[in-house]
This record gives C-alpha cells, structure tokens and sequence, in this order.
C-alpha cells in the first residue's frame, strides 16, 4: 500500500535518500558482494551503476532530447561525440522513443508527452550501461496507453539487465515482476516467486492485502 516504505527502500540502493536533509541508513547494501555503503564507494560512480527513473518525468528542462540521454555519458572524458551520438541512439531505441523523437533531437525535452518523457528518462538512465535499473512507481502519472508501453518496455529491458520496481498496483506487479515482495508499515512481510505470492502467500498480511480485506 502507499506510505509503507517502498521508495524510501528503493532510494537505499543508489544512495539517493542522501540526497534529503537528515536522512540516515542502518545495514548494509551489496551490489556484487561490494558494500555500496563503504567509505571509499562514490555515491555519484554508483549511480552510473544503479540508475533511477522516478514516479513523475524528470527531463532535464533545459536541455534537449539528445542532450538528455547523454547527461550521464558525458561524464566519461574518454567517450568521443561521434561516440556518444551513437550512444543515445542505441538509447533511444532501447526505450522505443528513437522512431518518434529522430527528427528532432535538438529540440527540448519538455515538448514530449508524458509518456514520452518518461521512456526518455528511462533512455537516459540506461544510457550508461547501469547494471540495475531502479522505477519508482514508473507509470503512476501515465494513462493506460503510456503505461503499457512502460511495461512493454520492462520486459524487454530485464534480459539486459536487474529491474527493481515499485508499484502499489496489484496487477502490475502480477504482470511484470518475476519476484514480489510486499511491504507495509515499514517493514519487508514477504518475498517470493510471483506466482507463489499472488496464489499461495505464507504469509497472513499478504494474504489479507491480495485479498482486499485492507488496503
């Protein structure tokens, strides 16, 4: 349900809960059995490897569609233009948008739809070549057709890399996710197999919420 602590946990893994006044972590977080939470780990080189798309588009408003995917690219000195280029095209097709938006690159980023928007977001996220992607309820501001094209994209994507969603949309969780884990009140009820949450929960809570007796 909402307010049970999903995005807070997501945000935990690219260490972006930093980014708010007074937030702290507890524990430990191992991406390939490294803590991300060690003194000598860059929060910034580590979102190169966790990348995040948020609930609502956040296109950088003040630059263009291209420049947008190549936002974190243009971190690494070593890539040329012409590499780059090819880059936020390989993107850009990635995330189903190059047909819709190669005619106008240059443009801003803020003449897209909604659902444009968010597959550039998500372009721009695996732009870098993240080994987890991370989306926060990634389809709560899209109408019906903006979100099948997100979840179409989802199971595209996941044979190319680790997907954490959140969503507190039962439905879509049962159609994109392979594993499931349920939250509430803060805390972590239960984690399985997809089907075995949704058709046998071990759990009473989950098995309360699947059903509608709350929530």
């Amino acid at each position: 349900p909402s307010g049970c602590g999903k995005s807070t946990f997501l945000r935990t893994l690219n260490r972006m809960h930093e980014t708010v006044p007074g937030a702290w972590i507890d524990g430990r977080v191992l991406l390939d059995g490294e803590d991300i939470y060690a003194r000598d780990v860059s929060p910034i080189r580590l979102r190169r490897r966790v990348g995040m798309v948020f609930q609502k588009p956040t296109p950088f408003p003040f630059m263009s569609i291209a420049e947008n995917v190549a936002a974190g690219l243009r971190m690494d000195r070593s890539l040329s233009r012409s590499r780059i280029a090819e880059l936020v095209e390989q993107s850009l097709r990635r995330a189903a948008l190059w047909d819709e938006v190669k005619d106008r690159l240059g443009a801003s980023a803020m003449g897209l739809s909604g659902g444009q928007q968010q597959r550039l977001c998500l372009a721009r996220s695996i732009a870098p070549e993240p080994e987890v992607i991370l989306l926060d309820e990634p389809t709560a501001s899209l109408d019906p057709q903006g979100t099948q094209r997100i979840e179409e994209l989802v199971f595209e994507l996941k044979r190319e890399f680790t997907i954490v969603i959140v969503t507190h949309n039962m439905q879509q969780a049962a159609r994109v996710s392979d594993t499931t884990t349920f939250f509430y009140l803060g805390m972590m009820v239960e984690h399985g197999e997809t089907k075995q949450v949704f058709t046998a929960p071990r759990e009473e809570q989950t098995e309360a919420y699947i059903t509608g007796r709350f929530g």
